[in-house]
């Protein structure tokens, strides 16, 4: 299959490149040039090209729109931004002080007709029409972080989020804002894609109004056939040109256990434990054993980023696995690396070639050696984490009671216990009882709970919040099915178990996952597999897209990847409109929830 997330590079550098296509193969030199984006156009690219790749294409220079900027008027300026009153404001004063030689404006999302003639007047009296070579609208108004996943935003992510929906004092208006502003987005990933979908979602809920609104924007464009997106040129663009992918929305007040449960594989355990955002992860680094000084002042920790791309073959085969599987991985590069150092060093003294460099040998094994180095602090950092707050204990838990197995000890132990977890991960884990239970508890078990919460330090906000939805949604009478467990513990680590291993991992569990679908992943099943409609099995669906309104995650993604993974010649992308970790989850329920 074709990969999504090249349909929106090639789009991207099509723009760049004054909205041509590339040259492939040519030797010539690029045209140099400038790209002026905002916060919004920044988010959309720095996850899909490099620097680097920005430089490959003559792009000498990256400024932000609203930064303080020099004129540089021998050289063509390449914009890219939201098409905002602001932003128009600003590129107008642009032109009236003549900054750059010439002018390729760009829009994210479609501009509206008065504010295309605002910049048309003061292009006009800066003298400046020639200088304005194009105008385009390039609907691409997401942001790509996978081959298939995307999420809508990064900026004013607050205006969309599952609290803003979820307020109980929002007004009519707000909420058609709201509702407007997601379906732009979604309209502009299929314009992108070059695809007419088939959109299902469950009624009643936001997401039902997403799916009609977008539908009734799809065929508005579609009416209007000498300037519909969807005909001619840019059809044929996309893989889905000749079957309309399935797109299914669903809400995330469907499923609120699974953004809160701990996790087990490496890239959902990095958003949940490390600082990790738009694909970068920021770790600190540990300063060596050495203490300081009595009196001293403790030495500041270093902040490292790491960018975790598809260019990387490690983390592009490791990211779904269990952590136990990974830091076995990392050891096992590790070992290999070293290994093959001894042997070039005992040749090179073999044949008497110490000191010599091979250059181009070197920057290989500097690039495979910095990769390994990622690993190891990224999956160390994390298993500090484990080790600390026992997170192994709180997902095998949370597993049994998302599906419904027997408990070999009782919640009120861990959540008493001073040695399991933060505050955040016990609320969280009773969180998760309260949502899956059939029968809540009694009142007098719940003042027993809620009595060793606060004195473990927990905010009991969130809990307000879930007591609300879960009377309001009945969700008792069909409460979600999380599958059978996934969870068995193996025998011990072999190779990170050995004394000379990276990852001390004495005291952690070795579990495994079995294949289980979450209610989203069921959904999509339903749908994929005609259960619930054996009449219409002429329309084989292969290609869905999955879309949650009021976020997502990545348990809800890579579960995802698995159940696609069993299934040859089908392709499944999943999005939502903006995507949180577990605490930034918990933050918003217990905004909503507070008295």
């Amino acid at each position: 299959t074709v990969v999504t997330t090249g349909l929106f590079i090639t789009a991207l550098k099509r723009m760049l490149n004054f909205n041509a296509p590339p040259l492939k193969n040519t030797t010539a030199e690029p045209v140099w040039k400038v790209l002026i984006y905002d916060r919004f156009g920044q988010d959309i690219i720095s996850p899909l090209l490099s620097v680097k790749e920005l430089r490959d294409m003559g792009i000498t220079l990256h400024l932000l729109l609203h930064s303080d900027r020099d004129p540089i008027p021998d050289v063509p300026a390449i914009y890219f931004v939201m098409p905002t009153e602001e932003n128009t404001d600003r590129i107008c004063q642009d032109l009236r002080n003549q900054l750059y030689e010439s002018y390729y404006l760009n829009f994210i999302s479609a501009i509206s007709r008065s504010k295309l003639e605002d910049i048309a007047s003061a292009a006009l009296a800066a003298n400046a029409v020639n200088q304005v070579t194009k105008v385009f609208d390039q609907y691409l108004n997401f942001i790509t972080l996978e081959d298939d996943m995307f999420i809508l935003c990064n900026q004013n992510k607050e205006h969309i989020s599952y609290h803003a929906i979820n307020k109980p004092d929002i007004m009519d208006t707000d909420m058609e804002a709201i509702m407007d502003t997601i379906v732009d987005s979604l309209f502009c990933f299929f314009v992108t894609l070059g695809a007419v979908p088939i959109i299902r979602c469950p009624r009643g809920n936001a997401a039902e109004m997403v799916a009609v609104k977008l539908d009734k924007k799809l065929r508005e464009n579609l009416r209007d056939a000498r300037n519909s997106l969807f005909t001619g040129d840019t059809m044929g663009t996309g893989q889905f040109s000749f079957h309309r992918p399935l797109f299914v929305l669903a809400d995330r007040n469907l499923d609120l256990a699974t953004p809160l449960h701990h996790t087990w594989t490496y890239q959902a355990l990095i958003h949940d434990v490390l600082d990790f955002h738009l694909n970068r992860v920021s770790v600190e680094e540990s300063q060596g054993s050495e203490a300081s000084p009595a009196g001293a002042r403790p030495k500041k920790k270093n902040k490292k980023s790491y960018d975790l791309t598809g260019a990387d073959k490690f983390w592009q085969k490791h990211k779904g696995s269990p952590f136990p599987e990974v830091a076995e991985a990392v050891q096992e590069e590790l070992d290999t690396y070293r290994a093959q150092e001894d042997e070039v060093k005992r040749l090179k003294s073999i044949m008497g070639l110490e000191g010599e460099d091979d250059g181009a040998i070197k920057v290989l094994r500097k690039n495979e050696k910095r990769l390994i180095d990622l690993h190891t602090n990224v999956a160390t950092a994390v298993l500090d984490h484990i080790k600390s707050r026992k997170l192994d204990v709180y997902f095998e838990y949370e597993e049994k009671l998302m599906s419904k197995s027997t408990l070999d000890k009782s919640l009120l132990d861990i959540i008493s216990d001073p040695d399991a977890g933060t505050a955040e991960d016990k609320m969280r884990l009773f969180l998760i009882y309260y949502i899956t239970s059939q029968q809540p508890p009694s009142e007098a078990d719940l003042e027993q709970y809620k009595k060793a919460m606060v004195d473990a330090g927990c905010d009991l906000s969130s809990l307000n919040y879930i007591k609300q939805w879960k009377a309001f949604t009945k969700m008792a009478a069909t409460p979600a099915n999380y599958g059978s467990s996934g969870v068995k513990p193996m025998g011990l680590f072999s190779r990170v178990m050995n004394t000379g291993s990276q990852f001390v991992m004495e005291g952690v569990k070795n579990l495994v996952l079995k294949q289980h679908n979450l209610p989203v992943t069921r959904i999509l099943d339903n749908l994929m597999e005609m259960k619930s409609n054996p009449v219409s099995v002429l329309m084989i669906i292969s290609q869905a897209i999955v879309f949650v309104v009021g976020g997502g995650n990545y348990i809800e993604y890579q579960n995802l990847v698995d159940y696609t993974k069993a299934r040859q010649g089908k392709r499944v992308l999943y999005g939502c409109s903006e995507l949180f970790n577990a605490a930034q989850f918990m933050k918003q329920l217990s905004q909503l929830g507070q008295k």
